[in-house]
């Protein structure tokens, strides 16, 4: 559950971040301005497209993360994962070659065309749409929150995961689209000198977790688990055994 909160807080510092990255796109959103109704309906619809994506793309890395679990590499995987958030922070590289390898696709560049087909539109579904496609444009947060849905180890967690990290920036992004740029250069500069130690701090909660260490709340151990399993083997020995006896009986 602690997992959980900490993609809601990367999702918050997201939206401060997404001021210089998405915040264009949100400002220029062609919104129905005809009612302060119509304007907020809108850019909701267009952050839940968002969402929407992402909760899809927990789904997709959910799958392989849940495969690392059951094939018994879940703590290693969310070990990997914490550390590969911590490197990015140190060798910020690694996030230009993410965003050179992904942006300069051909279905990155599909994906842009269609962006630019729909904003020129203002109806609701076309502000969705635009949502939908914006949420598959390459971001460096948006892969450390990937990282961190791979981490969890199962699909229901990864695809929550990126949910409450799509909520988390969308308080920024709909202020963004009601009020235009407000955020000072100041601000923006706080918030990008917070964000590094942010994923640091999530990474090494995945570290944590895999190392199993029995700290409450932070990296359980793993022989709870174990010993469900041995109830449940236990339970199915008894069971066995009642039906052996029942059987001899007659």
């Amino acid at each position: 559950m602690d997992i959980l909160y900490t993609a809601l807080g990367l999702g918050l510092l997201t939206g401060f971040h997404c001021i210089g990255m998405c915040g264009p796109i949100a400002i220029a959103l062609p919104l129905n301005k005809r009612t302060w109704g119509t304007r907020i309906f809108s850019a909701l619809w267009y952050n839940i497209g968002r969402t929407i994506t992402y909760a899809g793309l927990g789904f997709v890395f959910g799958i392989l993360g849940a495969g690392f679990s059951l094939a018994g590499f879940q703590k290693w995987i969310s070990i990997i994962m914490g550390i590969f958030m911590i490197a990015t922070v140190a060798f910020p590289k690694i996030n230009h070659v993410l965003y050179r390898g992904t942006g300069d696709s051909k279905f990155m560049n599909s994906i842009k065309k269609q962006l630019a087909k729909y904003f020129q539109q203002a109806s609701y579904k076309s502000l969705f749409i635009t949502g939908l496609l914006n949420g598959l444009l390459p971001c460096g947060m948006v892969y450390m929150a990937l990282a961190g849905a791979i981490g969890v180890g199962s699909l229901q967690g990864a695809v929550l995961f990126m949910i409450l990290f799509g909520l988390g920036t969308i308080p920024m992004m709909f202020l963004l689209s009601m009020i235009g740029n407000f955020a000072t250069i100041k601000l923006k500069h706080i918030v990008n000198k917070i964000i590094p130690f942010v994923v640091v701090i999530v990474g090494a909660l995945f570290i944590l977790r895999g190392l199993e260490l029995g700290i409450k709340f932070i990296s359980p151990p793993a022989k709870k688990l174990e010993i469900h399993k041995g109830m449940m083997m236990h339970k199915s020995d008894s069971a066995s055994t009642m039906n052996m006896d029942m059987k001899n009986s007659m």
